[in-house]
């Protein structure tokens, strides 16, 4: 929700970050305490199992982001407005490319023995075979963008299309949300 900026004031900022500095008593979660929360606004956040909790604890939803089951989200209009300093400063999107796929892939091929690729596929298959057919394609297509043996194999174990998961593997994240819905 949209509030009050922070100050470029470096000693306030120090003063406030000082004060939001968690405890061994109350944790992250001191925002959260009746006491500390905003009285006419929730607190949207993916914060969970802290010390102290008075609140549901989020329930039974992920505590992730981006998820399926229409969670919070990052809201761009709530951020703080670009100041003035030399030029003009903002927060701005991450840009270098990342690669999250490389090493996962690499571990797999390279430092796993096939036994231990028939076992990671065969826990993975194990845990993932209660979850919506959605989401075993999503994740499985990870799998396959990480090395394409480590997708199949669980694609089999789950008994899903293997074609199927290729075409998602090539998809971007959004894209694989929405062909999944």
């Amino acid at each position: 929700m949209p509030g009050i900026a922070a100050s470029p004031d470096k000693m306030l900022q120090v003063v406030f970050s000082l004060i939001m500095i968690p405890s061994p008593q109350t944790g992250s979660e001191l925002p959260l305490l009746p006491v500390n929360a905003p009285k006419n606004a929730t607190q949207n956040s993916y914060q969970r199992d802290g010390p102290m909790r008075t609140d549901p604890n989020g329930g039974g939803s992920p505590n992730y982001w981006p998820n399926s089951f229409n969670g919070p989200e990052p809201d761009i209009s709530a951020k703080e407005p670009a100041i003035e300093i030399s030029g003009k400063a903002d927060r701005f999107n991450y840009t270098y490319p990342n690669d999250d796929f490389v090493q996962p892939g690499n571990l797999y091929r390279d430092v796993m023995t096939d036994p231990d690729r028939e076992n990671l596929a065969g826990n993975i298959t194990g845990h993932l075979g209660g979850a919506q057919k959605r989401i075993q394609l999503r994740q499985t297509a990870l799998f396959f963008k990480a090395d394409p043996d480590y997708g199949r194999r669980v694609a089999k174990g789950l008994k899903l299309d293997i074609k199927e998961v290729e075409t998602l593997a090539n998809m971007t994240h959004d894209e694989r949300v929405i062909a999944t819905q």
